[in-house]
C-alpha cells in the first residue's frame, strides 16, 4: 500500500484529494495542515476515523517538523497543496503569501530532499514530490489561445507571484539535486467544502441569504472551471503515471465569464429553492474591479489527456448542480464560517498596510 503525505489536506482541494485517496483508492494518507482560517477539519469527516488516515497539525514553514515527519512516516510521495490561495487577501496582505508559499515550499523541499537522499533502490526510484500550482502564474490571456506547459510566467498578483516562485523552486530542486518531482497547474476549482470567499460559494450563500451578489467590474473576466473531484483524480493520475520533471496543465474545458457563472448559480437556486416573488439575479451588484484583475484564463489539457488518459467527468452544469446540492445539504459546515471567520465582506481593495 502506498503512503502519501498531503500538505494542506484540510483545505478545499487538499481535502478532496484526501477523501479520494483514503475513501476510494485505499491509499494510506498523512494529512498535514496548519489549520489557518480557510482550513476546516470537518472537510475530512468522511475519512477522519479511517485506519489509513492520520492527521498532523503542523506548519510547512517548520523545517524541523517537516524533516521529522518524513523520517517518521517514510512516505512514498508528497502531494504539496498547502498554500495561501486567495488573490484578494494577497492584495490586502502579501506577507503571509510570501512566507507560506515560498519559504514553506523551500522548507518542505529540503525535508523531502534529505529523506529521499537516504533512500535506495526501488524506494528511491519510486519516490515523488508533487507540487500543485495554479494557472494564475501565467498571467492574463487575450480573447484567443490557452495556457500550456510551455507558457511563459507573467504573474499579476502577490498570490500568483508567490506560486510562480514556488514552482521555480521545485524545478530548481529537480535540476540541481535530482529530486524526482512533478508539477501541475490547474484552472479555477469549485465544488464541496470550498471556503466562501471564492466566487461560486460566495454567490450561493449570499443568494440563499438574500444578500447582494457582488460582481467585479462588468463581469466579463473569463475563467476555466474545474470540478474539484475531477482535479483530485487528475492529481493522482499525474503522481502515479506522470513523467519525472514534467509539468501538466489541468482544466475543465468550461470557460465562462464571471457574470455567466453568477447567472447560472442564480437560475439553479431559483429552480431548486425558489424565493417567493423575486429572482436571485436581481441581487447582482457590479462593484469596483479587483486591482490587476486578469482578463481571461484557459487551459490546454492535451498533454494530460493524450499521455495519461485523464479527462474531466463533470461538465460545468453537472458540477454546479452537485455543488449547490452540497451547500444546501451541509448548512452546518458553512454557517459557522459565515457567523465567525468570514461573513462575505469585500476583500482585495489593497487598503491594508504591510506588516
Amino acid at each position: 500500500m502506498r503512503k502519501v503525505v498531503v500538505t494542506g489536506g484540510a483545505g478545499f482541494i487538499g481535502s478532496a484529494v484526501v477523501r479520494l485517496l483514503v475513501g476510494e483508492l485505499d491509499v494510506e494518507v498523512v494529512t498535514v495542515d496548519a489549520l489557518t482560517y480557510a482550513a476546516n477539519p470537518a472537510s475530512l469527516a468522511p475519512v477522519a476515523e479511517h485506519p489509513h488516515h492520520r492527521f498532523l497539525h503542523a506548519d510547512i514553514r517548520d523545517g524541523r517538523t517537516m524533516a521529522a515527519l518524513m523520517e517518521t512516516e517514510r512516505p512514498d510521495a508528497v502531494m504539496h497543496l498547502a498554500a495561501e490561495s486567495h488573490v484578494d487577501r494577497s492584495i490586502d496582505g502579501p506577507a503571509e503569501f510570501i512566507d507560506t508559499n515560498i519559504v514553506g515550499t523551500y522548507q518542505l523541499l529540503e525535508a523531502a530532499r534529505a529523506y529521499w537522499s537516504g533512500l535506495s533502490g526501488d524506494a528511491a526510484e519510486a519516490f515523488r514530490f508533487h507540487h500543485v500550482s495554479t494557472d494564475e502564474v501565467f498571467g492574463s490571456l487575450g480573447p484567443e489561445g490557452a495556457f500550456s506547459e510551455t507558457t511563459p510566467y507573467a504573474p499579476s498578483s502577490p498570490y500568483s507571484a508567490s506560486k510562480a516562485a514556488s514552482d521555480h523552486l521545485v524545478r530548481a530542486w529537480h535540476r540541481t539535486y535530482g529530486l524526482p518531482v512533478v508539477i501541475t497547474n490547474c484552472s479555477n476549482n469549485y465544488g464541496p467544502c470550498q471556503f466562501p470567499e471564492k466566487l461560486i460559494p460566495l454567490m450561493i450563500l449570499n443568494a440563499l441569504e438574500g444578500k447582494p451578489l457582488p460582481v467585479y467590474g462588468t463581469g466579463t473576466n473569463v475563467r476555466d472551471w474545474l470540478y474539484v473531484k475531477d482535479h483530485a483524480r487528475a492529481l493522482w493520475t499525474v503522481l502515479t503515471r506522470g513523467r519525472v520533471g514534467e509539468v501538466y496543465t489541468i482544466g475543465g474545458s468550461a470557460e465562462r465569464t464571471n457574470i455567466e457563472v453568477v447567472h447560472a448559480v442564480c437560475d439553479l437556486l431559483d429552480e431548486v429553492v425558489p424565493a417567493a416573488g423575486t429572482r436571485r439575479r436581481d441581487l447582482i451588484e457590479f462593484v469596483t474591479d479587483r486591482p490587476g484583475h486578469d482578463a481571461r484564463y484557459a487551459m490546454d489539457t492535451a498533454k494530460i489527456e493524450t499521455e495519461l488518459g485523464w479527462r474531466p467527468e463533470e461538465t460545468f452544469e453537472t458540477g454546479l448542480a452537485k455543488t449547490v446540492a452540497w451547500y444546501l445539504a451541509n448548512t452546518d459546515w458553512w454557517q459557522s464560517i459565515r457567523s465567525g471567520r468570514y461573513a462575505g465582506q469585500r476583500l482585495g481593495l489593497g487598503s491594508t498596510a504591510a506588516s
